[in-house]
């Protein structure tokens, strides 16, 4: 792949499936470069394969599609080209879009749509923006709004902004009616999240964090209400962190993914996400239902998905995210989907599971399975994949000094090599290299390069204890494994061991900047969006009060991992990329290192890019991107070559 082939990615997200099971609709988003925007439209396809897959709107973003119970409409979420996200209804017998929530009612736009059982209502989360902010006042900008009184750990979010003044609401509407009338079911300073209704319709259940601790903890609640605000009650104990709550067929259970965040509610270290169930009435204590040390929730589709024989679970598996059938009162899961590949969303209906399922090769497809037979469906990644410059994944094992087995994977150039070879690093640091298409990998194999990435301890995919492996010694638990897996693919003869580099964002850029200054393996480095000084990352980052002391310990031990504590040992090159408006891992981080290196007279350069956040390299502004690419494979030519 070449920097300009990201706008030939066709990445469609979570299928909706219509009642029937007999058609798939699925928003598939493209990056258009001549706009410097990303677009999306819906895709619609017969599951029984008698048609090929089409467009289905043609608006400048549209996602989010489901179904009316009843099959007669579907409803999502459109923006226009430099507008919110709104709420549009579409008859599914034929004619136009209608749109039922306007700027007016949710300045700041809205999210999913989920129908009543019933087909007569249709529930969302948006925020509400205090008065005087965010547009609510003409001739008011950000710059002339009045300043912000924070009292409270948790006001702000990477991506997003501050949150303390819009907070996230629960909303109900009528669709039927020529201008429907939003109310606003939830009140109060909390956030909602994940709504969804009961079998009858009668109620509505969504997560909100209501306790008194919840400023300095990181759990949540399941909450369950009438669809006009009412008999508010909350249905978990306050023990878990929650998210996605779904009413079982019969309406008396939900089930909810879950973390338990150990007896302070803050240890949220490499804590396997499960499915967990609990009654409507509050009876009982919530039950999990996977195992706590094997199975962990790694796909990312709107909403749990409940069928009559259990609830559909996507689990990390060693770079695969699998597909299972986790039974209602708990057991083995059962295999739906498996494999090299990830599956990133489904949908059930009729029997029929309909899955939008990722490899090395593609960004991600959609399947169907249908008594038992599996078939694809789309083919989106045709015109890319024909070009011929997509590279095959390989999977590595290595073996760590201690015995411990590394995994990992290798892309490879064309040609016979010897090639130049980049140690890739993931960020999280619980998060996996695995079978999916890698843009990163992808370009830099495109460019001549073989690329190294690995799942060393502290990764997801695992198990509990691999995960946990790193807490409090991050830096040299991960370089060991890290090294073992470069030394296993260096044995390969066209990989060259004397053209090496290193890099990779956030806990990737931790680790690129740690490795610069412990290990005398590479020639140079990138380091990107990185966590480079611990001790300023726990007051700065939006995540920084809970996630320094949980991974690195107390002062003393941050002091010790921090990789600015080892920069005066690096001597090699090093690029460092940051986003200006990164809240993850603020620019100072970048800044102090850049500013240490400097000072010792290392050769370091410092790219900034305006009005982008922790997420530049995945969503980004498309000429951002390429820029981004641009520079790193001008800094690998020059070091490298």
């Amino acid at each position: 792949m070449k920097p300009a082939d990201l706008a030939l990615l066709r990445i469609p997200g979570a299928p909706a499936l219509s009642p029937d099971g007999q058609t798939a609709v699925v928003s598939v988003t493209r990056l258009d470069l001549d706009e410097d925007t990303y677009r999306a439209q819906l895709w619609t396809v017969r599951t029984d394969g008698s048609s090929p897959a089409r467009p289905l709107t043609h608006g400048w973003r549209d996602s989010a599609p489901r179904f009316s119970p009843d099959g007669r409409f579907l409803a999502f979420v459109r923006a226009a080209k430099d507008g919110k996200p709104q709420l549009y209804v579409l008859p599914t017998d034929g004619g136009d879009a209608r749109q039922v929530t306007t700027d007016d009612q949710h300045p700041l736009g809205v999210g999913a749509p989920v129908w009543s059982p019933d087909s007569t209502r249709i529930a969302y989360v948006t925020r509400v923006p205090e008065e005087g902010r965010y547009g609510t006042k003409e001739d008011v900008g950000a710059e002339k709004e009045p300043p912000r009184r924070i009292t409270t750990l948790r006001y702000r979010l990477d991506s997003t902004g501050f949150v303390l003044d819009r907070r996230p609401h629960v909303f109900v509407l009528d669709p039927s009616v020529e201008e429907p009338t939003p109310l606003q079911v939830s009140t109060g300073d909390f956030d909602h999240a994940d709504v969804t209704w009961s079998p009858d319709s009668s109620l509505l259940a969504f997560t909100s964090a209501r306790h008194e601790s919840r400023d300095v903890d990181l759990r949540r609640d399941v909450f369950v209400c009438t669809p006009e605000g009412e008999g508010l009650r909350r249905v978990t104990d306050t023990t878990l962190n929650v998210a996605q709550p779904a009413f079982g067929p019969d309406g008396q259970r939900l089930y909810f993914l879950g973390e338990d965040l150990g007896p302070d509610g803050r240890d949220f270290v490499a804590r396997l996400t499960g499915l967990f169930a609990v009654p409507v009435d509050g009876s009982e204590s919530p039950r999990r239902l996977t195992d706590p040390e094997r199975y962990h929730f790694g796909a990312a589709p709107a909403r749990t998905v409940v069928t009559t024989d259990g609830v559909l679970f996507g689990n990390e598996n060693r770079g695969a995210v699998d597909l299972v059938l986790v039974p209602f009162d708990g057991g083995e899961p059962r295999p739906v989907l498996s494999g090299t590949r990830q599956a990133t969303g489904y949908d059930e209906a009729a029997g029929v599971v309909v899955a939008t399922v990722t490899t090395g090769a593609d960004a991600g497809e959609v399947v169907v399975l249908r008594d038992g037979e599996e078939r694809p469906l789309t083919s989106f990644g045709e015109e890319l994949f024909s070009t011929g410059r997509v590279r095959p994944v390989e999977e590595v094992t290595a073996t760590a000094p201690d015995g411990y087995p590394v995994h990992g994977f290798v892309v490879r150039p064309d040609g016979e090599g010897p090639h130049p070879v980049l140690l890739m690093i993931h960020g999280g640091p619980f998060a996996q290299y695995g079978w999916t298409l890698l843009d990163e990998a992808q370009v830099y194999a495109g460019a001549g390069y073989a690329v190294v990435m690995g799942n060393p301890r502290g990764s997801s995919g695992y198990g509990r204890a691999h995960g946990t492996a790193i807490r409090h010694n991050v830096g040299e638990v991960s370089a060991t494994d890290l090294h073992a897996l470069l030394d296993h693919a260096l044995t390969a003869p066209d990989l060259d061991s004397d053209r090496v580099g290193v890099m990779g964002g956030s806990h990737g850029g931790f680790m690129t900047t740690w490795l610069a200054g412990n290990s005398g393996r590479f020639r140079a480095a990138i380091s990107e969006r990185a966590v480079n000084a611990l001790d300023s990352f726990v007051g700065s980052s939006d995540i920084g009060w809970f996630f320094g002391e949980q991974y690195y310990g107390d002062p003393e031990q941050r002091a010790r991992q921090s990789p600015l504590s080892h920069a005066h040992k690096i001597e090699i090159p090093m690029l460092i990329i940051h986003s200006e408006q990164d809240w993850r891992c603020p620019i100072e981080q970048a800044q102090r290192l850049f500013v240490a290196l400097k000072l010792r007279g290392v050769e370091a350069e410092l790219l900034l890019f305006p009005a982008e956040s922790h997420e530049l390299s995945r969503s980004g502004l498309p000429s951002h991107r390429i820029a981004r690419f641009d520079a790193i494979l001008d800094w690998w030519e020059r070091h490298l070559r």
